[in-house]
């Protein structure tokens, strides 16, 4: 049986060969709803653009430093995700600099930054770092087997895909990206 949508490419080089193999392996074995898209994230919409290393201050209605105590920890993860996902990687490396540097979610965050800068290996340690500190950072997991999934290491997107799974995280966009990831080879900007 084969899954409607599941875009399997042949190709004459090995890592392809492999990838297809594996592909239809587990499309033989697992339901065909496994390998369609989930619900994507909402992309967050910045209501003013500030300078780089600047964030909105709701409260007072100015962009503000970075490094102003007046904001939150929710603001600055905010400003990091609009940046992120306009592909300002560095506009939010600036921001993450001014975060708690132990926090997971800073780490996911300087790990997807890294990577999508080209730094994989960077990227793949700030993950670690990540899931040391919260073994259940789904989102760091989703992007760490991202990230695996564009070096060709199929095995180690897997699991993890298992890790996430195990911790909660089925049927989720954690779950959902990756799982494409692996499926495609085409990893997500967000």
């Amino acid at each position: 049986m084969v899954c409607a949508g599941l875009n399997i490419r042949p190709s004459s080089d090995r890592e392809s060969m492999m990838r297809v193999f594996l592909i239809s392996a587990l499309a033989a074995v697992l339901p065909c709803s496994l390998f369609a898209n989930g619900p994507e994230p909402v992309a967050p919409k910045p209501k003013v653009t500030c300078e780089q290393g600047m964030v909105y201050d709701k409260k007072t209605k100015k962009c503000v430093s970075a490094q102003d105590n007046r904001l939150t920890p929710e603001d600055l993860f905010q400003t990091v995700r609009e940046l992120a996902y306009a592909g300002d990687y560095e506009g939010a490396q600036i921001i993450l600099a001014a975060m708690p540097q132990d926090d997971d979610r800073t780490l996911t965050y300087m790990g997807f930054t890294n990577r999508k800068l080209g730094k994989a290996e960077a990227g793949l340690a700030f993950y670690t770092r990540a899931l040391a500190v919260n073994p259940a950072n789904i989102l760091a997991r989703s992007y760490m087997g991202q990230g695996m999934v564009e070096q060709g290491n199929i095995a180690g997107a897997l699991a993890q895909l298992r890790a996430i799974r195990s911790h909660g995280g089925t049927g989720t966009w954690a779950e959902t990206s990756l799982r494409t990831a692996i499926a495609t080879g085409q990893t997500f900007n967000y």
